[in-house]
Parts: structure tokens; sequence; C-alpha cells
């Protein structure tokens, strides 16, 4: 996430899957966050999460959203 206070903790958010060559990522709706790359393996199931937390580092704002699986 690039600038604060576009999710809160506890927020509801829905993803969206992106499809790559051999992995996939995710888009936190309507386009707040990106994730990082997931194998086959790691792919989600349910695109349904809740912000657990929102941390500032150096290179932006990293939301962590749990889901239930």
């Amino acid at each position: 996430m690039e600038r604060e206070g576009l999710l809160n903790k506890g927020d509801e958010v829905t993803v969206t899957e992106g499809v790559l060559p051999t992995s996939f990522y995710y888009t936190i709706n309507p386009s707040l966050a990106m994730s990082g790359n997931f194998t086959g393996r790691e792919r989600l199931t349910n695109l349904k999460g809740i912000v657990k937390s929102i941390e500032k580092r150096p290179r932006g704002y990293y939301v962590i959203v749990s889901f239930d699986e």
C-alpha cells in the first residue's frame, strides 16, 4: 500500500487473483495493495479476509490480512 489511511485494522477486504505463468498474486480491491507472488500450493481458496495489521516500512505500508483457509 502506498499511503496510509486507505485501510484500517479490522476491515473486511476482498482480493482479486492474478495469474502469472508459474505463480499467482493478489490485489486488495479496489487496487489498494498488491501481494508478492505465490506458488500453486500457496494459492488462496478464500478471497475474503480481515486486515490484522498495517506496518509502515521503508518501501511503503504492508497490509497483513488473515484468510479462513
